[in-house]
């Protein structure tokens, strides 16, 4: 494996040495305060030895002492103080002033016996002299490497877990000794039986987790942090087996901190919450981010009051007031998942809710599709994934459409999502249901977080975010996202990519997925949702030709590893390919690509099949990290015929997943779809258009020496009359997209066309995909009077408005540029910083 990190690419490196020690819960005690802007706590991490390190004898050692290949160092250590002083579990609220805070440039504060390193490392992953060598306590000791960035790491202690009432049961000795090395090996003993109860017995793992939690500390570990990771180690523990199973890491976030932002919502009140930022989780807490590190976790968040805590949960959280001001939430989750799916938002949100209880038995019907089955039958011979209470198990889960659901929201926006919302939400879930089965998850919050969002959605388990932009203009885009991000709980979360490279996995299965749900949702006739979805074929279709022509050939391949997909370090650390790189989060070849690919496959072996097909993956595989290869050779295997026509696993790497530009086979079906009824009638309208539009310049022309203001009275009373008679047809959302689309390739569109053109479709009452064409239109042929569209696009809709600014800017023109500079001073405090540096970028 590749082992240099090369800043000018923006890679993003994975430290965690997963196959030494693998994490297999962990449990959050936190405290959210919104004046320092800082969440402080701790977080209690159970471990496993990791697969390397399942052996006996002496290849053990070998296989799990750091070694100077395979260790892993980026830019200075930051210097970090660790304190001798009692080992009593740490808390927010407790002796903080007791420890040194670490931060870079800190002189070394380490005692006389060296408790910890502050030894400048090379910039760059690359091998380094025995990082393991930390003052004088010799070379050999074992290093835990968690991957951390932008935290202050206050103390790192092991934690009691022998001193827990009633553990005893969880221990194979007759009694405890009060030996050093017998005890701990016995606490090491009580986590593995902790860790590896059956599922049947979660509640008291659960019950016991927690009591772990909040043991006594038994001994400081010594630390060290760099930019990207967390070291820790205990003198004269050399190998992975002997190292403490259960750690507390006491620690505080950073304000700049690229995990969690800190903002307002719609409604001017405070709100923290994770944004999906390349970085995942590691700079909210110390974690293990390789997806192999599958974990479950529980979380204790407390907040000032009126603050509502949402997060990855089982449970609805109902809160508890600790003492006056303060509530306390409590989430826990049961199905292990890597750790960047973890997500948390505290602000003053409002639930919203039915006024009566007619929706909901309307929305209890069950939606059937063409192509499913009556009955979703259990797993047959048990589920592959790792022990924990299973859904696919569940005779009441199999057989629920609509699983129980909560939408929050800033209180401006209360009605608009009652109108919306509530209404699509469980018609989503049935569809979702209908077309692969069993939910993998027992609930769902829905909420609508702040204006900077970066993207339209996100999924994570228990939990959707969507931006405030599929609201507006009916309920086309706010249904076709919400069933993207229903899709990603099968494919993002409870199947998953075991190689973060292959982001099709998740986003392509995803985007497909969206327009079978949507559709279903609809309930439309087959005919209609054929022609609806070779129409999002073509918008599709001309997205991905216009971002291959202008993004780099390395970003456009879907498995970027080829044969090495998969493959990590000895340790178990990686590094992916230009996962910092800030164009990458707005680029959506693995969304389109994959799609495609799975569409021809849908095509190819017939609908009703493939989707028979997708219910046995799901079946085999949730709850499991997966490759490309695991769902092609099952496909080609559970459907031996198309073997026969040259449709093989290799035969799909080469056209689609291994290669950059368009696929061939692409190329010759998309010709097809501009053919279809909905396009032909957009080109009609395109036609008429662009008549008007030549008779406006010569109407221009022929009047310009009388009085401008009658002309174009008269003038727009005629096209208006003319165009009413015309347009002989209300256009869908996606057509009205392909109209404006195709309109833009018009040389000039003068201002009384674009005039005639925004009122007769309403251009500014439509969603957000219509009005962003708009606002394209607006700025390429310069036209003033729209400038105040383009103004407030930029600010409500920052999750699409991104490129606009470059449009603006490339024209060249003083007005334009002057209005991208002011948009851009308005809302850089409060951008997504992915967002903020292309914009940046692009005008300066």
């Amino acid at each position: 494996m590749e082992t240099q990190l090369d800043p000018s690419k923006d890679d993003l490196p994975l430290m965690a040495n997963t196959s030494h020690m693998l994490m297999k819960h962990y449990v959050l005690d936190l405290d959210v305060d919104f004046k320092s802007q800082i969440i402080e706590g701790s977080i209690v991490l159970f471990f496993e030895t990791g697969s390397s390190c399942r052996k006996v004898g002496s290849s053990v050692e070998r296989a799990c002492h750091p070694r100077s290949d395979e260790t892993f160092k980026i830019q200075a250590f930051e210097l970090c103080h660790i304190p001798v002083t009692n080992a009593s579990a740490c808390s927010s609220k407790t002796g903080y002033n007791d420890f040194a805070v670490c931060g870079k440039g800190e002189k070394d504060t380490s005692d006389k016996n060296g408790n910890h390193s502050n030894r400048a490392q090379a910039s760059g992953i690359s091998s380094s002299k025995k990082c393991c060598d930390i003052e004088n306590h010799g070379s050999e000791d074992f290093l835990l490497v968690l991957d951390c960035c932008d935290l202050c790491v206050l103390k790192v202690e092991e934690v009691d877990v022998a001193a827990v009432p009633g553990i005893e049961k969880f221990t194979r000795s007759a009694k405890l000794t009060e030996g050093s090395e017998e005890l701990g090996n016995l606490r090491n003993q009580i986590v593995h039986e902790l860790v590896t109860l059956p599922a049947d017995r979660w509640e008291e793992q659960l019950y016991y987790y927690t009591c772990c939690s909040q043991a006594p500390g038994c001994g400081e570990l010594l630390f060290t942090t760099s930019t990207w990771s967390l070291e820790i180690r205990k003198a004269g523990i050399r190998i992975p087996r002997d190292f403490p199973r259960a750690i507390r890491i006491c620690y505080k976030t950073k304000p700049e901190g690229r995990s969690v932002t800190w903002t307002t919502d719609q409604s001017g009140r405070p709100c923290v919450y994770t944004m999906g930022s390349p970085l995942n989780n590691r700079a909210l807490f110390p974690c293990q981010e390789p997806p192999v590190a599958m974990s479950t976790w529980q979380a204790t968040v407390r907040a000032a009051t009126g603050f509502v805590v949402l997060m990855s949960g089982e449970n609805s959280a109902e809160p508890i007031q600790l003492q006056e001001g303060i509530f306390s939430w409590n989430y826990y989750v049961t199905m292990p998942m890597p750790a960047s799916t973890f997500t948390i938002a505290v602000g003053c949100w409002i639930e919203v809710k039915r006024e009566s209880l007619a929706t909901e038995v309307m929305t209890n019907d069950v939606i059937s599709l063409p192509f499913s089955k009556a009955d979703f039958r259990l797993v047959e011979g048990g589920c592959g994934h790792l022990e924990s209470p299973c859904r696919f198990q569940n005779p009441g889960a199999t057989s629920q459409p609509v699983i129980p659901h909560r939408v929050f929201a800033p209180w401006c926006l209360k009605d608009l999502c009652a109108e919306i919302l509530l209404e699509l939400i469980p018609q989503c879930l049935s569809a979702a249901h209908a077309t692969l089965g069993t939910h993998p998850f027992s609930r769902l919050d829905v909420l609508i977080v702040p204006s900077n969002f970066s993207s339209l959605g996100m999924a994570s388990p228990h939990i959707i975010f969507l931006s405030q932009s599929v609201l507006p203009g009916g309920s086309h885009l706010c249904g076709t996202r919400l069933c993207h991000e229903i899709a990603h709980a099968w494919f993002g979360l409870a199947i998953g990519a075991r190689d973060w490279t292959e982001e099709w996995i998740s986003e392509g299965f995803a985007t497909h997925l969206e327009d079978v749900f949507w559709a279903a949702a609809q309930q439309l006739p087959c005919h209609e949702a054929r022609e609806q979805q070779e129409l999002k074929a073509l918008l599709r279709w001309r997205r991905l030709r216009d971002e291959v022509q202008n993004s780099e050939e390395e970003l456009q391949v879907l498995r970027p590893k080829k044969e090495n997909t998969g493959e990590t370090s000895e340790s178990g650390a990686s590094i992916i390919k230009h996962g910092l790189k800030a164009e990458k989060i707005f680029m959506q070849v693995h969304y389109l690509k994959g799609n495609f690919l799975l569409r021809s496959l849908a095509r190819r072996i017939g609908e009703a099949t493939y989707f028979t097909f997708l219910r046995k993956f799901v079946q085999k595989f949730h709850g499991q990290l997966i490759l490309s290869q695991d769902f092609l050779y099952m496909l080609l295997e559970d459907i031996p015929e198309q073997k026969g026509y040259g449709l093989s696993v290799e035969s799909i790497f080469q056209n689609w997943l291994d290669t950059s530009g368009i696929p061939k086979p692409l190329l010759e079906e998309s010709r097809t779809w501009k053919e279809g009824r909905l396009a032909q009638q957009v080109t009609a309208e395109v036609a008429k258009w662009i008549q008007v539009n030549r008779r406006a310049k010569k109407g221009s022309k022929r009047k310009r020496g009388q009085d401008e203001v009658a002309f174009q009275k008269e003038f727009q009373s005629k096209i208006m009359s003319r165009l009413c008679t015309a347009l002989h047809r209300h256009l869908l959302p996606d057509q009205l997209v392909l109209l404006l689309e195709s309109l833009l390739e018009e040389k000039t569109l003068c201002p009384r066309t674009l005039q005639c053109l925004e009122k007769t479709y309403r251009l500014q009452e439509q969603d957000a995909e219509v009005r962003h064409r708009w606002c394209e239109l607006v700025v390429k042929h310069k036209y003033a009077a729209g400038y105040s569209a383009v103004e407030k696009f930029l600010w409500e809709d920052q999750a699409m408005g991104v490129y606009l600014y470059g449009e603006l800017m490339v024209n060249e023109d003083a007005k334009q540029q002057e209005l991208a500079h002011k948009c851009f001073a308005a809302a850089r405090e409060q951008m997504d910083m992915s967002s903020a540096k292309v914009v940046a970028e692009m005008l300066f």
